[in-house]
């Protein structure tokens, strides 16, 4: 039975399916849905293929955890970034932002999120095991953590300094012992973010002096 709201069935189903993308509301869905309406059929089948293409093609970088197209992302790749350097963030849209900045030519690691008991989000929901490892494995000189200046982010930046913590990271050796020298350090990128702002959002000179600023992490 067709919806009052509704003249026809198949619009209301467009406008559902929109409206369950994230900041899409009743009215906007119905409005984008009359829009797609009023475009030739080929500009609509074009926008449903890439989505489609999209979600069936688009692969998670065996190292990174970005977003790509084949096994490793572009970033990893390139022979040219510093792979001593890595910024740990908690999303692909963060590496968007910093990358937006032109001041960062290390690597990075996406999280997947950030430690939320609220949501049910622990450690183990997050990619913080393959950042230990990668750690582990050598190379890495600098883990920089730039996650946003939340509560969950700094529980997470935590959480993450001790895991680094258990492998030696920032261990002075001892004198008669230099083979358990490790160089890698734990920095934080500086507080000229506001407390409680999303990095994604943050304008790019404010991200780009943070990561510039950046400080020892001091757990």
């Amino acid at each position: 039975m067709i919806n009052t709201r509704y003249s026809s069935q198949l619009l209301e189903k467009a406008v559902m399916e929109i409206n369950r993308l994230p900041g899409i509301g009743s009215k906007t869905a119905l409005r984008l849905a009359l829009h797609l309406l009023r475009q030739d059929e080929e500009r609509v089948e074009a926008l449903a293929e890439s989505l489609v293409e999209m979600r069936r093609g688009v692969h998670y970088c065996q190292v990174c955890h970005n977003i790509c197209d084949d096994e490793r992302c572009e970033i990893c790749s390139n022979p040219s970034r510093d792979a001593s350097l890595v910024c740990v963030v908690e999303n692909v849209q963060d590496v968007m932002a910093i990358e937006n900045t032109m001041q960062y030519r290390g690597l990075y690691h996406v999280l997947g999120g950030v430690i939320s008991p609220m949501d049910g989000i622990g450690p183990s929901d997050l990619q913080i095991e393959s950042l230990v490892e990668r750690v582990r494995q050598g190379g890495v000189e600098e883990v920089i953590l730039a996650l946003s200046p939340t509560m969950e982010g700094d529980t997470t930046n935590y959480y993450i300094y001790r895991k680094l913590e258990e492998i030696g990271v920032n261990q002075v050796p001892s004198a008669s012992d230099r083979r358990e020298e490790r160089k890698v350090k734990v920095t934080v990128i500086a507080r000229g973010i506001a407390q409680n702002d999303e990095l994604q959002y943050t304008d790019e000179v404010t991200l780009g002096r943070a990561l510039a600023g950046r400080v020892p992490f001091g757990g």
